[in-house]
């Protein structure tokens, strides 16, 4: 039943198309600006996103100093017990 089972995704995954290749021309090297990151300066959403990444990048940055804590309160208490 599993053979069946992997045989049949397979050739599920073989139906799927990736995205047609589209030729790369001069223009697109030549091309520095970007324009989501225009409208978004723009509108003055940028700095909603900068935030929100910061917000994140802290919360990150808390649960890494917690957990490194706790784990050496854990270290510290196998050694007393040792």
């Amino acid at each position: 039943m599993k053979k069946l089972i992997v045989i049949l995704f397979f050739l599920v995954s073989l139906q799927g198309m990736a995205q047609e290749k589209i030729a790369i021309t001069e223009e697109d090297y030549q091309n520095s600006s970007i324009e989501m990151a225009d409208v978004m300066r723009s509108e003055g959403k940028i700095y909603v996103l900068v935030g929100i990444i910061g917000i994140v990048f802290g919360g990150i940055l808390v649960y890494i100093i917690s957990t490194d804590r706790k784990i050496a309160r854990l270290e510290k208490l196998v050694q007393e017990g040792k």
